[in-house]
């Protein structure tokens, strides 16, 4: 068996032995990895290399292609640990690092250590689009003031500490009547630095002698900006959330949201009662809390859009820290890299989402659900809004996040090697913006949003919905968007009950391994793929079409004729392999009677890409429905789609299809029901099965239809079905069994996720029933089987359990120095195989073996209830004294040895 050390014999009472998980019996890990007795509890541990910054993506464990669980950084910012009991038995043999789709465990590039990376592409930017009408990045008339706030911290469910009121406060001067407000939220980074050092946490509160990160004051030119034009802007500080979110089944949605709302409630009162409002605010004109723009940088985004749905539809008031009336009307919310976890985006709220194309925090770009996922949910008027920005990174967009502009330690997020650089992303790329570029880009495009969704001018319109407009203060930055919502007609949604035809197929979005739409061997990701919770999501799909030569026609079919009556044009979101060029399709629609046009021609150059971005992202074309006027066809009635290629050969994804009108409709909230999902802690119980039912809260007079998975904690496998939710409907009843029993085992989280389908909003999207473990630990002993032995033979312990558990039992320790002057073991009187698995690689000489910087693990299966430690020794033929080896008990981080170390005896052989 693999070399381990249990605890001496008696167990000293502050020793823990720990549980392990199927997979890990011995040094079988991948490097980087380890099971440790960290903290007193059983972990399962990876180290990186180099640090990983503290960011907004979470880190991930996967085994075998699943996520077994969400590990804590250590504040090394490279330990990463994960209680075993949380990986469910998950079999551990197979593990990765990941976050946001993106191994941490492999080289920048994604290539495997020793896999020689492949050739970089040759990646071309796009050309600059024409002018739009207008251009929301150039200042306005008005001269600005700067303030800032601080007010008692709040407390929030679910964190223990208290979080902080400061927010910095830009306005205009002299700008007559009430103005429109726009709130800013930063993204999850580290809290805390020490002033002078390289150093950085995410602690809260900051230890004594490190300051706060402000990263609040990181978007005070975006507010200035705004602020020129007219509004009254605060950007808040979140890194009471930050460095508490850790372990939020939620990642800090809700906390972000009541943070929102607790400085929003507090603005509402100022303008009610200006005197009492602090001089920051009395600065600036009175606040239009009518007109509320909010900006959301990385899971800030998330949190605004959950401070917006929480502003229409209130939440349990269990769950959220914001108290008292709504008093403000949000127009639309601006969400920057954003990450969306729960998958649950406002659907009557427009957005504007800002992909970076960048990005190496939110790698896969899953912001892109703000759009997609809006789709069918509810009215459709609500303009959602995606921007890709080829060259953007994650952090630029936020100063203090910023190299040579932050207060603290900062650095570009984007995961470069200088032995591979990336064409497209490193530093000095062409294709790559400077961090004043960037800066100024996503100013420009948060003044769009706020022109459009708070001032209401149809202008801006186009620099944002896909029609192919540029707003030039921008410049150099290549941007390119499209849009759902705004009043666009039927759509063909592949997610929908339709057929295809010809060269085209359907394809899941989300399956096991990589997408079914993009193929094995597909560069990069796609935004449009970014996974949810479950390992197939059913429901989720695209049109998958790949040609060998010109000509052949993919139709499309819904399940019943649309109409596209009164639309001017058909929109479709079609996505073509990056650093491609020239694809071409001819499109044509069939109505209900056989009619047939073709409407005209369109041409994609794939977005410039590497297998280190999510480049694989949809673009907005349109063609005129003016061929099927003519040839009278019934618009009211569109029976089919077809799409026709006419290059040589090629793919491409449709994502959907659009009856398309310009402008931009006035939106209402409608009446969604809205749900969330808690999560129950019973104990597991000493006999017999009892059966709970998974709370859930369901609010609101409408009807809506939800999807959802409940994931099999011992497989990962998920189950999935629609439910109706609402008064009159059976709602969603979901029960879980728990097996009592009297052995010692881990603590059982059965999970249960839910995502809106139409007619509803999820605020809290996962939960279930955890079964907290109510058996003690069974004590360990440790015997000498053959503790004094000739060389040649193995020396050996026993460690014997008091009962057998349902888990695997550990115990861990160290070898330590032999004492007294006595002549200790060396590497060169141990069997070379036993020592290999132990430490990798054998040291070239001899030395003690206390100088190995290893750890020992014994390992007792489930329902057993022993164990052996073997040391194998070697016979030679050098005469020798006797030999000692000494091995300690270790506990906490594996640094501090306890009890009375085992002791081992080597005699030459006669």
């Amino acid at each position: 068996m693999a070399p381990a050390v249990a605890h001496a014999d008696p167990v000293p009472p502050d020793t823990r032995a720990t549980t392990t998980a199927r997979g890990t019996t011995g040094n079988d890990l991948p490097p980087g990895w380890r099971v440790t007795g960290a903290d007193g509890g059983n972990q399962l541990e990876w180290r990186s290399p180099r640090p990983v910054p503290h960011g907004d993506a979470r880190v991930e464990f996967h085994a075998n292609g699943r996520l077994v669980g969400v590990p804590e950084a250590a504040n090394d910012g490279r330990t990463f640990r994960l209680p075993l009991e949380a990986t469910g038995g998950a079999d551990l043999s197979a593990l990765e690092v990941q976050a946001a789709g993106r191994r941490l465990d492999e080289g920048p590039g994604g290539e495997k250590r020793g896999r020689r990376a492949a050739k970089p592409p040759k990646v071309t930017l796009p050309p600059q689009l024409p002018a739009g009408a207008v251009d929301p990045g150039k200042p306005g008339s008005y001269a600005t003031t700067t303030g800032e706030y601080a007010l008692p911290s709040v407390r929030f469910p679910g964190l223990p500490a208290a979080v902080e009121m400061r927010g910095v406060v830009v306005a205009p001067k002299g700008a007559p009547g009430k103005r429109p407000v726009a709130l800013f939220l930063h993204g999850r980074h580290s809290t805390c630095y020490v002033p002078g050092k390289e150093e950085t946490s995410i602690d809260w509160p900051c230890a004594k002698g490190s300051k706060p990160i402000p990263s609040h004051r990181g978007y005070l030119r975006d507010q200035k900006l705004l602020a020129s034009q007219g509004y009254v802007t605060v950007s808040i500080s979140a890194n009471g959330v930050n460095g508490q979110d850790g372990e939020l089944e939620d990642a800090g949605a809700q906390a972000r949201s009541s943070l929102v709302r607790a400085h929003l409630a507090r603005w509402a009162q100022w303008a009610a009662d200006p005197a009492s409002a602090p001089e920051a605010v009395r600065k600036g004109p009175k606040a239009d809390l009518s007109k509320v723009l909010l900006v959301g940088h990385s899971r800030g985004g998330e949190g605004v859009n959950r401070a917006a749905m929480d502003s229409l539809y209130p939440p349990p008031p269990a769950q959220d820290g914001a108290k008292g009336k709504v008093r403000w009307t949000i127009r639309g919310t601006v969400l920057i890299g954003p990450t969306i976890f729960g998958q649950n985006p406002v659907a009557d709220v427009p957005s504007l989402t800002i992909l970076p194309g960048c990005d190496g925090d939110v790698s896969d770009l899953q912001g892109q659900v703000y759009a997609d996922g809006t789709r069918g949910v509810s009215q459709g008027k609500a303009l959602h809004s995606s921007v890709y920005m080829v060259g953007a990174n994650h952090n630029y967009f936020n100063s203090e996040w910023t190299p040579g502009q932050a207060q603290a330690p900062a650095g570009d997020d984007f995961y470069d090697d200088s032995e591979t650089p990336d064409p497209l992303c490193s530093p000095k790329a062409p294709g790559r913006l400077t961090a004043d570029q960037q800066h100024r880009a996503g100013a420009t495009y948060i003044a769009a949003a706020a022109r459009l969704f708070a001032a209401g001018d149809d202008r801006v319109r186009p620099l944002v919905d896909g029609t192919g407009r540029r707003a030039p203060s921008a410049d150099p930055a290549r941007v390119l968007s499209h849009a759902v919502g705004a009043g666009r007609g039927a759509g063909l949604l592949p997610d929908g009950a339709v057929t295809v035809a010809g060269d085209g197929r359907l394809c899941d979005a989300v399956a096991p391994g990589r997408s079914a739409c993009l193929g094995e061997n597909a560069p990069g990701q796609s935004p449009h793929f970014a996974r949810w919770v479950p390992e197939h999501e059913a429901g989720r799909r695209a049109v998958a079409l790949s040609w060998k030569k010109p000509g052949t026609a993919t139709r499309m079919t819904p399940g019943k004729p649309l109409s596209a009556k009164g639309a001017e044009s058909l929109a479709l979101r079609l996505a073509v392999p990056p650093n491609s060029g020239g694809t071409k399709f001819d499109v044509a629609v069939k109505d209900a009677a056989g009619k047939r046009a073709v409407l005209g021609g369109v041409r994609l150059d794939g977005l410039p890409g590497t297998d280190r971005t999510a480049s694989y992202w949809a673009q907005e074309v349109r063609v005129p429905l003016s061929a099927a006027v003519r040839a009278r066809l019934d618009l009211g009635k569109v029976a089919s789609l077809e799409l026709i290629p006419r290059s040589g050969s090629g793919q491409a994804l449709l994502m959907d299809a659009w009856a398309w009108r310009p402008g931009t409709p006035a939106v209402s909230s409608a009446a969604l029901t809205r749900v969330d999902i808690g999560r129950l802690t019973v104990k597991e119980g000493d006999s017999g099965v009892r059966t709970y039912q998974v709370p859930v809260c369901t609010t609101g007079k409408g009807t809506g239809t939800v999807r959802l998975y409940v994931v099999d904690s011992a497989t990962g496998k998920t189950t999935g079905r629609v439910a109706q939710v609402g008064p009159g409907t059976a709602g969603i009843k979901v029960q879980m069994k728990v097996k009592g029993n009297k052995r010692y085992g881990w603590d059982e989280a059965q999970t249960m996720v839910v995502k809106a389908v139409k007619g509803a909003v999820v605020g809290s999207e996962s939960g279930g029933v955890l079964a907290k473990n109510d058996d003690p630990m069974p004590k360990v002993t440790v015997r000498p089987v053959a503790a004094s032995v000739t060389e040649g033979a193995a020396l050996t312990w026993r460690a014997s359990l008091s009962a057998p558990a349902d888990v695997d039992i550990s115990a861990f320790g160290k070898l330590v120095p032999v004492t007294g002057g006595r002549p200790e073991l060396s590497t060169a009187d141990v069997d070379r195989e036993w020592l290999a698995e132990l430490v990798g690689e054998v040291p070239g000489t001899a030395v003690p073996l206390s100088r190995l910087d290893a750890s020992l693990w014994l390992n007792i299966p489930a329902g057993e209830t022993s164990g052996e430690l073997t040391v194998p020794t070697v016979k030679d033929d050098v005469a020798e004294p006797v030999e000692h080896v000494r091995i300690a008990a270790l506990r906490g981080d594996q640094d501090e040895t306890v009890g009375q170390p085992l002791e081992g005896t080597v005699r030459d052989a006669p």
